[in-house]
């Protein structure tokens, strides 16, 4: 009972502050959103900073359960899951009239500068989902997809803050357009190489 009380708490709190931003999310919110007893709350979480870094652990899970879905999908080349995967959160974000973005590219730019615990929680998770891309990639690479002078781990890096960079401008824009053009760039260019 108390694992599942403190599962709602997060979930409630991971959706509010998806679209409302940390610092714009009260605890009490959170816990009318999760219909749980005021109070309760400082029985699962030492403060509200404790729960914020428990919200990005809960976005972490989801997210790696998602690139774990795509890009390791044996069945279909490298190059198209990573793909498969960008298309898939282009479609989620025409469904949300493109609001919300990536949570963890949120709280980076509401904390990364102000927060030093929220800052290495964040650069953890961003140096985690570049690791993802860059085991794709040296697929890639070791297929003949592309280039053995190749830097995975670099073009992974530079994969994800594009991406991110995007995402901000798909929020201004209410377009999926800078997405496209991340795409078009990533692909047609950067992925685009054969091995000599």
């Amino acid at each position: 009972m108390r694992e599942d009380t403190k599962t709602r708490l997060i979930k409630a709190g991971a959706d509010i502050m998806h679209l409302k931003g940390y610092h714009n999310t009260g605890v009490k919110e959170i816990l009318d959103r999760a219909d749980i007893p005021k109070g309760s709350f400082y029985n699962f979480f030492r403060s509200k900073e404790d729960f914020g870094l428990q919200v990005v652990d809960h976005y972490v899970g989801f997210f790696f359960e998602l690139f774990n879905r795509y890009l390791s999908d044996a069945s279909r080349p490298p190059l198209e899951r990573i793909r498969l995967l960008f298309l898939g959160f282009m479609d989620f974000f025409k469904t949300t009239d493109y609001t919300l973005g990536c949570p963890i590219g949120n709280f980076a730019q509401e904390l990364g500068d102000v927060s030093p615990v929220f800052r290495e929680k964040l650069r953890s998770c961003f140096d985690a989902m570049s690791g993802q891309f860059a085991s794709v990639l040296e697929e890639a690479r070791n297929d003949g997809s592309l280039p053995r002078a190749l830097d995975v781990q670099e073009t992974a890096d530079f994969i994800v803050s594009s991406w991110e960079g995007a995402l901000v401008l798909m929020k201004v824009m209410k377009s999926t357009a800078p997405l496209e053009t991340h795409l078009k760039y990533v692909f047609d260019f950067i992925l685009k190489m054969r091995k000599e």
